[in-house]
């Protein structure tokens, strides 16, 4: 079995193309993480040259493709190709279940791209990985995290601690049926 290419994009809607990061996204990468936005609401990776993002997603997303055959993905608009977030699937240690997580470029806020990229993910989590139940968590301030959980089809839980020493994050579950 040959690995995927990893410039093939692992799923696309009408405005998107998702596919697997790799080191030549460094530059993206390290913009992205250092976002105000992101470390106020993901956290602070500690990425602050090229280097460390390539070894943030050598250790990252690469290694849970690898691992697991999911993680997260370069969103790339279709016209032009232009690098705005990531969006995936992870499996942390701490919890269960597989979580979705994603982070844009706020250039790129409030344009439906990460309900568009987050339903394909999901989509492709249950058709393509037989992944059945999706968690997510995030910053409990977060509340535009919150409403897009919320139109995904999760629904609020309880609060969990990812990691030790970190603060506590919201835990969101597939909404119940009435």
């Amino acid at each position: 079995m040959t690995a995927p290419d990893a410039a093939q994009p692992v799923c696309a809607t009408p405005r998107l193309l998702l596919r697997h990061l790799q080191a030549d996204d460094a530059a993206f990468i390290l913009r992205l993480l250092n976002e105000p936005s992101f470390i106020r609401n993901i956290g602070d990776r500690g990425v602050r040259s090229l280097e460390d993002a390539r070894r943030y997603i050598e250790e990252g997303p690469a290694a849970s493709y690898r691992r697991f055959g999911f993680g997260l993905y370069l969103v790339q608009t279709r016209q032009p190709q232009e690098s705005i977030g990531i969006c995936g699937l992870l499996k942390r240690d701490s919890l269960a279940d597989v979580d979705i997580g994603f982070a844009f470029l706020p250039a790129w806020w409030s344009q439906g791209y990460a309900l568009e990229s987050a339903t394909a993910v999901l989509r492709h989590a249950r058709q393509s990985l037989g992944l059945q139940r999706i968690v997510a968590v995030t910053a409990p301030h977060n509340r535009d995290s919150m409403r897009l959980l919320e139109k995904l089809g999760l629904e609020r839980d309880c609060m969990v601690e990812l990691a030790p020493g970190q603060p506590p994050s919201l835990l969101f579950v597939p909404r119940r049926p009435p």
